[in-house]
């Protein structure tokens, strides 16, 4: 969509006039985040929120971690003083089926082009992310889950996520089910198949830089893992076919202010931006969701990146609703299988 006329005007207006002089907007002069931290807030930080505020004056404060439990107690404390939370896709269903997010006004948002998935009625989908299969350099590299998931013909040890929604899945395709068939999932069949190589399974990871650390150190060669945490390093092989690709999304915490909501809208459009996005692509490889991004990432770099073409096709998306209505019973039955190793 094209950028409404009044934008282009007020980019050098100051935050009072952006945001509607005369009103209580105009008292804006910060705005309230919880985000995932790390190299992720960093890309935010660079990508984003250093453009908003040259053109609005209007600071951002970053925290993090973000999780439900914290987005509830926002809410049921009654605070008024955040407006914006991180979530995942299966999060993002448990916060509005939970009241605890608001609807996003597309319409005040006026982003520019997105990928019509990034568009949530209650979530910007900001930042693509997948889970991949990766090697030590010099294992033989397998092509498929079924490979991976075979032990005889690709030795070693595995690290594999202590999320059943992350592994599961995986576990299923191993054994032939295609990514178009895999919802609603066959739990039981996961379960077996985790079951069947489970003494080459040496860590399952909490943490996210788990998986390379302990392939550096060769107490894996296997490992399921965001491919931003391996991919351009030359320790590792990696394959984005058959990958699980997901979003994850900013979304209004609700009781927010309307004047903090109209700055964050702002901000959303900032997010739109593909230049913006190349910029924070240069902090993490992740990818915004501009359809025109490709064309401004590095040609060398487009098979480190989750939504290029060429890997966004490979990839299958997580099936959050799932997970939403199921996974409260497929945790209790991971707990169980955990205690069963």
């Amino acid at each position: 969509m094209k950028r409404r006329t009044f934008v282009g005007a007020a980019a050098a207006l100051p935050a009072a006039s952006l945001l509607g002089a005369g009103s209580a907007r105009a008292q804006v002069k910060e705005i309230r985040m919880i985000e995932s931290g790390g190299k992720s807030g960093e890309s935010i930080e660079v990508g984003y929120i250093e453009p908003f505020t040259k053109k609005t004056g209007i600071k951002v404060i970053r925290e993090s971690p973000n999780s439900l439990g914290k987005l509830r107690a926002l809410v049921e404390s009654g605070q008024t003083s955040t407006v914006l939370m991180e979530l995942g896709s299966g999060t993002l269903v448990q916060a509005k089926n939970l009241k605890l997010i608001e609807p996003i006004d597309w319409a005040a948002v006026n982003p520019a082009a997105m990928f019509p998935e990034a568009k949530n009625e209650y979530g910007f989908g900001y930042q693509y992310f997948s889970t991949i299969m990766a090697w030590r350099a010099g294992a033989k590299a397998p092509k498929n889950w079924a490979e991976f998931f075979d032990t005889k013909a690709f030795p070693g040890k595995r690290c594999l996520p202590d999320f059943p929604h992350y592994s599961l899945p995986f576990a299923v395709m191993a054994t032939g089910v295609p990514a178009d068939k895999l919802f609603p999932l066959d739990v039981e069949t996961g379960f077996k198949k985790l079951n069947e190589i489970k003494k080459d399974i040496a860590v399952w990871w909490k943490a996210g830089a788990q998986p390379p650390q302990l392939m550096k150190d060769n107490e894996v060669q296997y490992v399921i893992c965001w491919s931003g945490r391996v991919v351009g390093d030359p320790a590792f092989g990696y394959n984005f076919a058959g990958g699980m690709a997901d979003l994850a999304y900013f979304s209004i915490v609700k009781g927010s202010k309307p004047e903090d909501r109209a700055a964050a809208y702002k901000l959303m459009y900032e997010m739109s931006l593909p230049a913006n996005q190349a910029k924070a692509a240069t902090v993490i490889s992740y990818t915004g969701p501009s359809p025109e991004l490709d064309a401004l990432l590095p040609k060398d770099k487009l098979s480190d990146f989750p939504s290029s073409k060429q890997n966004k096709s490979v990839q299958w998306f997580q099936n959050a609703e799932w997970w939403a209505a199921n996974g409260e019973a497929v945790n209790k039955k991971w707990e169980a299988f955990k205690l069963s190793l």
